[in-house]
């Protein structure tokens, strides 16, 4: 059993450190020593839906131990986790569709105590901890130079950026692409874009320090837009005058800002994709005549991410120059600094803050 300093909410609103206790790995699960934890909009919903837990579902570290049944690393092996725990067996994980699997493997409960009792851990992993055990579909070992600090990132992010463009919407090359949102997520959309050779990519931020990043990620063309602009209907006017007026071929909303869920409609042509990347949770009110004309609507979970085929695609892309990792990463903060990080990744100080675990 080890004793490991965590970031911890109530459930209620609340953000704090303290310990809890770890047991060792069994059958098929893998002990990792965290060195670094990205901080998500998500754990700051987590902090709000009444179970106390441990934070954190974008980590990376070193195997520290593994189970019978684990084969794929070691101790000592640097690796990164995401959260697509698939069975491999269920209706959904036969059909390819890892990140939907009906029965994602982790252990159990009681494995993680806090104050003598089972604690949850976000996602099945609870990355803002010195330590985690998780199954081992949730592990992916680290065969590129890349810092602890970058390859956290790529959890979630990054897949989820890169899988929405890759593997939902499937962008085609030469295509025009607008993004709402220029943060974590939003930026890998660009640069995923890019990447699949879209020959215009259209950022679009109330943010004008979030536009400055999204250019450098490969963003063609920058859009500030404005606050009271009601679901950025405007925006998308100004955003087909720009492009023949006709729309673009895929519009991704990467805000998670429930009023932006349907603004991707509004700014894609007819028979356009639409994609709603942040995972937006909320019911909202949608006008169907956006729909108009053949239109296609996605709301992809975790850019329909297949780990041990994408993460490897992702770090190959890195080694190449091809995706900017270590660019992601513009603050880090110290464990007890958690509750900082929240606060500045609300504000939108940064594109990604993490925190780095000794």
């Amino acid at each position: 059993m080890l004793q490991c300093k965590a970031a911890l909410t109530d459930g209620h609103g609340r953000i704090f450190v303290d310990t809890v206790e770890v047991d060792p790995p069994q059958a098929d699960e893998v002990l990792v020593q965290i060195k670094a934890a990205g901080v998500c909009h998500t754990d700051h919903k987590y902090m709000f839906r009444g179970i106390q837990r441990i934070l954190g579902h974008e980590g990376a570290g070193v195997v520290v131990d593994v189970g019978p049944g684990v084969t794929h690393v070691k101790p000592g092996d640097r690796v990164l986790l995401n959260w697509a725990t698939n069975c491999g067996e269920c209706f959904q994980c036969q059909r390819g569709n890892h990140s939907l699997c009906e029965s994602r493997r982790h252990p159990p409960l009681h494995r993680t105590r806090y104050n003598g009792t089972g604690i949850d851990r976000a996602f099945y992993l609870g990355a803002m901890c010195s330590h985690t055990v998780v199954a081992k579909q949730a592990v992916n070992r680290l065969d590129v130079e890349i810092s602890f600090e970058a390859a956290c990132v790529v959890g979630c992010a990054v897949m989820t950026g890169y899988g929405s463009v890759v593997n939902a919407a499937k962008v085609q090359p030469g295509s025009s692409v607008v993004v709402i949102g220029a943060g974590g997520v939003g930026l890998n959309i660009i640069q995923a874009a890019r990447v699949a050779g879209a020959a215009r990519v259209i950022a679009v931020d109330i943010n004008p320090r979030k536009l400055e990043l999204a250019q450098e990620f490969g963003a063609t063309d920058l859009v500030l837009a404005a606050r009271d602009d009601r679901g950025l209907i405007q925006t998308a006017e100004q955003i087909k005058a720009m492009i023949g007026g006709r729309g673009a071929d895929y519009a991704f909303e990467a805000t998670s800002v429930p009023a932006l869920g349907t603004a991707p409609l509004a700014m894609v042509r007819n028979a356009g994709v639409a994609v709603q990347a942040s995972g937006i949770e909320e019911e909202i009110m949608i006008d169907m005549r956006l729909f108009e004309w053949d239109k296609v609507y996605i709301n992809p979970r975790y850019g329909m991410c297949r780990p041990s085929v994408d993460v490897p695609q992702i770090l190959a892309l890195y080694a190449r120059g091809l995706l900017k990792l270590e660019e992601l990463v513009t603050r880090r903060y110290t464990l007890d600094d958690a509750p900082l990080a929240i606060d500045d990744m609300l504000a939108g100080t940064n594109a990604k803050g993490v925190l780095v675990i000794p």
